[in-house]
């Protein structure tokens, strides 16, 4: 005999695997009664703590409750290295960030050096002013991420971009974002969708999660001030919706949640930990 709780959760992904996004997404979020399975954190909020002692910040990471971490460089340590006090640690590392370096070394290295992390995604963080002077410009880079993606795929690694506000800003009548959303391979390119940075540039992140469905697997989970700055502040303290958001997730494809605080008013850990109790109570 099925016991009633499971009963219901199996026909309740029954339900959802008739709709259009992938239940897998969900899973996680359900067995936490609507509230976020586990929450990550992107390393590069605490990259001066990690520049100054690399094994006691990530331990404080662990410590305040996050179980995944997503890395901005990985300090001059050997992949192998990380892995082994990630698993004492209990952390896991689903993603790391790569830039322009990554075109001036040895594309397959790269990709097996993350494999050996441990990684599942191969995340391309910015586009410096240089790179992006023009609608060609990022015409080149769809068609450089399309080649990564499949160099990635042949790995069994994800590839994805990571979106500021510039690529909302139109060059010679279009928006650059929607470019590289359309001409690059939905199975070889994925979006890590900043959350700051898209409602900075005043776009509605469900719009994009509506017209894509699929495409995000990862969040950059970042709050803005209501000053007139509209500056970075922790989650919670803000005006970004996020209860909205995560109530969208399965439309998104939403698997991994990352905190991240370009820059924070005192110690990046504090920062950290008050961003993180907010997730952690939060039911949407």
């Amino acid at each position: 005999m099925i016991h009633r709780r499971a009963f219901l959760k199996h026909t309740t992904l029954a339900a959802l695997s008739g709709l259009s996004f992938p239940v897998r997404s969900w899973a996680g979020i359900l067995s936490a009664g609507r509230k976020l399975g586990k929450i990550g954190l992107q390393l590069y909020t605490v990259r001066d703590a990690l520049k100054e002692d690399f094994e006691g910040t990530l331990a404080a990471v662990a410590e305040i409750g996050y179980r995944e971490v997503e890395f901005a460089g990985w300090f001059g340590r050997e992949p192998r290295e990380i892995r082994a006090l990630l698993d004492r640690l209990h952390l896991d590392a689903p993603a790391s960030h790569i830039n322009t370096e990554f075109l001036q070394s040895d594309w397959m290295q790269t990709i097996e050096q993350a494999k050996e992390l441990g990684n599942r995604y191969l995340i391309w963080a910015y586009l410096s002013p240089d790179q992006r002077r023009s609608l060609d410009d990022y015409k080149k880079f769809a068609e450089l991420f399309n080649q990564v993606g499949e160099a990635c795929r042949k790995a069994g690694i994800q590839f994805g971009y990571h979106n500021h506000d510039f690529e909302f800003q139109p060059l010679s009548g279009k928006i650059p974002y929607h470019l590289l959303l359309e001409e690059t391979d939905p199975d070889l390119v994925k979006m890590e969708m900043d959350l700051y940075w898209i409602t900075k540039a005043n776009r509605d992140p469900l719009e994009y999660f509506g017209n894509y469905p699929g495409r995000f697997p990862l969040l950059h989970v970042k709050d803005m001030d209501s000053t007139p700055k509209r500056f970075f502040t922790e989650v919670g303290r803000g005006i970004i919706d996020f209860k909205n958001i995560f109530a969208h997730a399965a439309q998104a494809g939403a698997k991994h949640f990352f905190v991240e605080q370009d820059r924070t008013p005192g110690p990046a850990l504090k920062s950290a930990r008050i961003s993180f109790d907010y997730l952690q109570q939060l039911e949407f």
